[in-house]
């Protein structure tokens, strides 16, 4: 049976988000100084490497974003230390295996990237075979209801299409995808337009010079010296 889904639809925070991804790649590349000190995770949020964006979260920021996290039963503290430290729950507070949780973190902590990306930035928090099992486990995250995970667009000049975690809600590539799209549709749609306001323009420009031919051969058949009464052009 799946485990309980602590998500729900209520998106995370980008904070909370980054609180979480930080516990749980602190998990597997510092597991001597896991669970994590407020200090530590504080220090983990705010590095400016292998982070997309970089955050300067305070300590009132990561406690508000853990007291969140812990209300969804994604953190939790741990006591029997003089230290206050926390450890994360996020595969069942998911729902999901680990293999998708070393996706949602990399994705959580480095922003978008392509199937190829992921399986070189899981490494240490998960090695996946081929890049066939990343997208295999991105394909089942992108099922779930609600879906975790979703694959953009490809843009202009990319050769691979990305991917992008949905704990926070849709991502800003999405919608920016879907305002292309439009735009496209749009600007497909107007050049339609003028291209078929062209086509008629031409086709009465030739009937005109074709009537005119007939005006000035019906003139010379019948000797006239005036030209014969106009013929509206509506005809």
């Amino acid at each position: 049976m799946q485990a309980d889904d602590g998500f729900g639809l209520e998106p995370l925070s980008p904070a909370q988000a980054r609180v979480l991804g930080v516990l749980v790649e602190k998990q597997h590349t510092v597991p001597d100084s896991y669970p994590l000190s407020l200090n530590a995770l504080v220090a983990g949020c705010n590095q400016k490497t292998a982070r997309q964006p970089v955050m300067e979260l305070d300590e009132p920021a990561v406690l508000q974003a853990l007291d969140e996290l812990k209300r969804r039963h994604l953190v939790v503290e741990v006591s029997g230390s003089r230290v206050l430290r926390f450890d994360h729950n996020m595969a069942r507070g998911l729902g999901v295996p680990g293999q998708a949780v070393a996706l949602l973190t990399t994705l959580m902590l480095r922003g978008p990237q392509t199937p190829a990306e992921l399986r070189l930035n899981c490494e240490r928090l998960y090695r996946f075979a081929d890049i066939s099992s990343v997208e295999a486990f991105l394909d089942e995250l992108a099922s779930k209801t609600p879906p975790r995970a979703v694959r953009l667009a490809r843009a202009p000049g990319e050769r691979e299409a990305r991917w992008a975690h949905l704990l926070c809600g849709e991502p800003a590539q999405v919608s920016e995808g879907r305002s292309s799209v439009a735009d496209a549709a749009d600007a497909s749609a107007l050049d339609e337009m003028r291209a078929e306001l062209a086509r008629q323009a031409a086709e009465v420009a030739a009937l005109r010079a074709e009537l005119s031919q007939l005006r000035a051969q019906l003139q010379n058949e019948l000797g006239l010296s005036a030209p014969p009464p106009e013929i509206p052009d509506a005809i």
